[in-house]
This record gives C-alpha cells, structure tokens and sequence, in this order.
C-alpha cells in the first residue's frame, strides 16, 4: 500500500466523518434521535472531552476550559506524531497491513481534532435549535470545538429482574457508547494492529534477521 492509496483512504473517511458530522449539527437539536432500526440510532450528543466523555478537569484541578484547551493542544501534538508514524512507515515500505491500520488511526484523529479546533467558531449552539454555520454567535472559540457523536447501538436495551441483588429493578444497556466514523477508524486501525500484529510488523523482524540467515557467515565445524 503506497502514499497514494493511503492518501485516498483518509480523504474518504474524512469526507464521510465531516459529512455526517455537518449534516447532524445542522440537522439536529442536541438530544435528537431517530430510530433507524432496534437496534441502532441516531443520536446527536457533543464530547467536549476525550474518549467515554472524559474530561482532564475530573481528574485534575484545573478548570474545564483550561482542560478543554490542554486536551485539543495534545491532541494536536498526537495527530502529529501518528501523521510522522505514517510517513516513516510508507518512507521504509513496511507491510500493507501496518500502513493500512496507521492510515486508518491518522483518519481518525485528524477528524475529531477538525471539530476540537474549528466547530466552536463555525457553529453557533445546538442546544434546542438547530446550529447553524458562521452565525455570528459562535458557541466556542478556537481550539474548544465540541465532537460531534451520532451513532449509537443499543443491541440490549432491558431491565435487570427484580430478584437480582443490588442490580435488580435497574436498567441494563448494552452497547451504550454513542460515538462517529472518526473514531470507528481509529478503533478499526488499533483492531487491526492488535489481530494482524505479525502480518503489521513482521516484515522489519524479517529484515533483522536477515544478515543471520547467510550459511556462510557461520561455517560448520
């Protein structure tokens, strides 16, 4: 898999990450759903953190701008440092495998940062209205844009029966995060280097043991 046909994957999943994405914020009420099958939704939420909705200010004692802004910077420096990743690894003709999941992950992250970056200046709030683009009312400045998340699967949608203890009465959710085609790309890439890891990375072990596989430089006895 050469430069070109890696550069012809991320524009793809970046086409299809920005279209719905746009499409659902000015289609949308934040909260909206629509019920394409039992089984899956879509749900218009915004992350304003990192993954599960997380955010540095849970966890550090900071205000949640200030983490807002260092969580978009680090996610600059990481899309950064994958985009390099990818480089080296189509540069030293690595396996497909390897350069296909990189291509995927540097997708990803590059269209969630789009929305970190830019969406708090060219969208206006989705709270009960519908945004629209380059308002005038902004709802972020630049680099405190929200992520847009649309799809949700909620395979198992039941209560726990009454007789279990503690969960009893509760309901039960499963698959309960609502995330985007950026983040499926992401989550396909890590799946593939995790599944494929030899085929991914086998070709640089071949290459270090290949000025050990000549008979002659070890004679027999």
């Amino acid at each position: 898999m050469g430069l070109k046909k890696s550069l012809l994957l991320i524009v793809a999943v970046l086409l299809i990450d920005q279209i719905s994405k746009i499409y659902i914020k000015t289609h949308f009420v934040l909260g909206e759903s629509v019920e394409v099958f039992e089984w899956f939704k879509i749900l218009f939420i915004e992350n304003s953190g990192a993954a599960w909705g997380a955010k540095l200010s849970d966890f550090l004692p900071i205000a949640e701008p200030t983490g807002k802004l260092v969580l978009t910077i680090f996610r600059l420096f990481a899309v950064a440092g994958i985009g390099y990743w990818l480089f080296d690894t189509i540069k030293k003709q690595t396996s497909k495998v390897l350069i296909l999941a990189v291509s995927l992950i540097f997708a990803g992250a590059l269209g969630n940062i789009i929305d970190s970056v830019f969406y708090g200046i060219v969208f206006n709030d989705s709270y009960q209205q519908v945004a629209t683009t380059f308002s005038g009312e902004p709802y972020g400045g630049l680099f405190y844009g929200k992520v847009v998340d649309m799809l949700y699967f909620p395979l198992i949608d039941t209560t726990w029966p009454e007789w279990m203890p503690y969960f009893g009465g509760k309901d039960f959710r499963f698959f309960e995060p609502v995330f985007n085609i950026a983040d499926m790309a992401i989550s396909t890439g890590v799946g593939i280097l995790i599944v494929f890891n030899k085929k991914a990375f086998g070709k640089e072990e071949d290459k270090d043991l290949e000025p050990f596989e000549s008979e002659e430089e070890f004679p027999h006895s």
